[in-house]
């Protein structure tokens, strides 16, 4: 088996690991509860990210440079007790979202800036809450609040009436001001993209539109020409014909 072939039959199950995963976490920061049907359900996605790191690592070519390019995945497998870090598991979603949109650049483009925004938010709201809910003095105590912080803060806006006090939580603001300024980089570049591409199609239309006429004109004067040459050629040859006879009479007398 090569590291490809077990990339594409691992994709659909690790995604629904993802999901699973995320479901169950948002339900025990939510709740502020530990279940241990919903530690179950999280430590079983935890292994099934470990035996995938460890294929891959294994069927990988060069085993070196996988390692230095997947170091994320490392700390999925390596960290597990970090409650919030278990959010780099949703990576896989993201690569999922990638695909997504169809062989339009555009369309994988708008799913996969759409995607990631909509699920850095719905992450960050839950590790800010997972770091912040529980520590004397914090402001971020509900859902709806830090789901209010993770959305003023992704769009860079950061109103202060919110804000993380621990120093896990201001290392997902960190995570999630750089994730929020990628995403507007992104959709600002598809934008602009989008309105050069759009300026010079309206601006060919315009020339091809004002060139018509010249074009026209030009095709019937070469038409005329072609004509015109063609009738000046059909006269020169019964010309040529007549010479040839008359020279060859003199050369007979």
């Amino acid at each position: 088996m090569t590291q490809e072939s077990w990339r594409k039959r691992s994709e659909i199950p690790l995604t629904a690991a993802a999901l699973v995963f995320l479901a169950a976490y948002s339900v025990q920061v939510i709740s502020n509860s530990e279940s241990v049907m919903v530690e179950i359900l999280i430590w079983v996605t935890w292994a099934a990210f470990v035996v995938d790191y460890a294929v891959n690592l294994a069927l990988a070519p060069r085993r070196g440079r996988w390692f230095i390019r997947n170091l994320h995945e490392l700390a999925i497998v390596m960290l597990p007790a970090l409650r919030p870090l278990r959010l780099l598991r949703l990576i896989t979603l993201l690569q999922v979202l990638h695909r997504v949109g169809g062989n339009a650049l555009r369309g994988r483009l708008l799913a996969y800036v759409l995607g990631a925004a909509a699920l850095l938010t719905y992450a960050g709201a839950l590790a800010v809450l997972d770091a912040e809910e529980n520590t004397p003095g914090s402001n971020l105590t509900s859902f709806g609040d830090a789901l209010w912080w993770a959305m003023t803060t992704i769009t860079t806006v950061g109103y202060r009436d919110h804000y993380p006090i621990t120093v896990l939580g201001r290392f997902v603001a960190v995570g999630l001001m750089v994730g929020g300024i990628a995403v507007l980089g992104v959709v600002t570049a598809a934008v602009a993209s989008w309105l050069v591409e759009t300026v010079a199609e309206e601006t060919a239309a315009e020339v091809d539109e004002a060139e018509a006429p010249l074009q026209r004109e030009v095709a019937r004067l070469t038409a005329q020409v072609a004509r015109l040459t063609a009738m000046l050629e059909n006269r020169r040859e019964p010309a040529a014909g007549s010479d040839g006879g008359t020279e060859d009479a003199g050369g007979a007398t």
